[in-house]
């Protein structure tokens, strides 16, 4: 028998990227993403109560052109976390698993989330954040 090369199992290399594969690795993603965040909102709270000096670095930080991004980041990442999470829901609940609703839902998911995130940033800059 002739020896075949060829890998031993499927991996990202062989596999299609499909909608339901992207929403599953950014839920996965954001979930780290927001984890970290929760690290940087603890920086924040732990400046706050150590004084002026201290929290005038983390202000001065998030708000220069690198911590914007990563507050808008955090951001999307929160509101797509939130919106593939609302999705989740609806398949706990044993609805959506059709393949044309899975990719409606999946892509309203990453719509939404970016919507929302604009939005909020258009209204926190608005009232002078």
């Amino acid at each position: 028998m002739a020896k075949i090369d060829r890998p031993l199992s499927p991996h990202l290399q062989i596999y299609k990227w499909q909608i339901t594969m992207v929403t599953s690795v950014l839920h996965r993603a954001t979930g780290i993403a927001l984890g970290a965040g929760a690290l940087l909102l603890a920086w924040w709270l732990i400046a706050i109560a150590a004084g002026p000096e201290a929290y005038g670095t983390v202000s001065a930080f998030l708000s220069s052109w690198f911590g914007l991004l990563v507050l808008f980041g955090f951001s999307w990442a929160l509101f797509y976390h939130l919106c593939n999470g609302i999705r989740h829901l609806f398949w706990d609940a044993g609805q959506g698993f059709e393949l044309p609703t899975m990719r409606k839902s999946g892509m309203t998911a990453i719509i939404a989330s970016v919507v929302l995130t604009v939005i909020t940033w258009i209204i926190a800059f608005s009232m002078g954040a």
